[in-house]
């Protein structure tokens, strides 16, 4: 398995449509930077937000998941509560090749900011909007900025297919669009 670069990035987003829309070139001036990058692609976070709250007394439960646990933000700015988080999503939508890991890793900047970003792997096969977790490890309140880079995704090429798919065992978040709450 190998660490994919800047080129086969590239190439799979501009002729297979493996990330839209697909920023060519890092961009850094006065935002968090986002875009392709040597060996990987820095995605943005969107103005959609779900930020979690204790108001209602809602118990987080995976299976069964309450919508009073959180409030819904359409913001450019989302200001995340001390050792709070919410959910969000990416800008750009990806189809994932079938020989294909995708890994997601946290932006330093947040990072150094005691803001954590969450997202499992994306399998083969699998495509759809991600939806990001940030996790606001201070006792402060922590901003997140919508359409800038939120973290960075390594695609990891296998020796070979994999035998069965996220697409062939039918994936219960294939094709998911926007902020996608758990699922049991």
């Amino acid at each position: 398995m190998s660490v994919l670069p800047d080129t086969w990035i590239r190439k799979m987003a501009i002729e297979n449509g493996m990330i839209e829309p697909f920023t060519e070139k890092l961009q850094r001036e006065g935002v968090i930077s986002y875009g392709l990058s040597s060996y990987g692609y820095d995605a943005r976070v969107s103005r959609e937000f779900k930020i979690f709250t204790n108001v209602d007394s809602a118990v987080v439960d995976p299976k069964d998941f309450s919508h009073q646990s959180f409030v819904d933000r359409e913001t450019e700015i989302c200001v995340i509560p001390p050792n709070s988080f919410a959910l969000a999503r990416t800008v750009e939508y990806f189809r994932i090749p079938r020989d294909t890991l995708v890994i997601c890793l946290g932006k330093s900047t947040y990072a150094r900011c005691g803001i954590i970003v969450n997202v499992t792997p994306l399998e083969p096969e699998w495509e759809g909007h991600v939806t990001l977790e940030f996790s606001n490890t201070t006792p402060l309140p922590a901003k997140i900025y919508a359409n800038e880079g939120a973290c960075q995704f390594i695609f990891l090429k296998a020796d070979s297919a994999c035998e069965t798919s996220y697409r062939d065992r039918s994936g219960k978040y294939q094709g998911q669009r926007g902020v996608t709450l758990p699922k049991l």
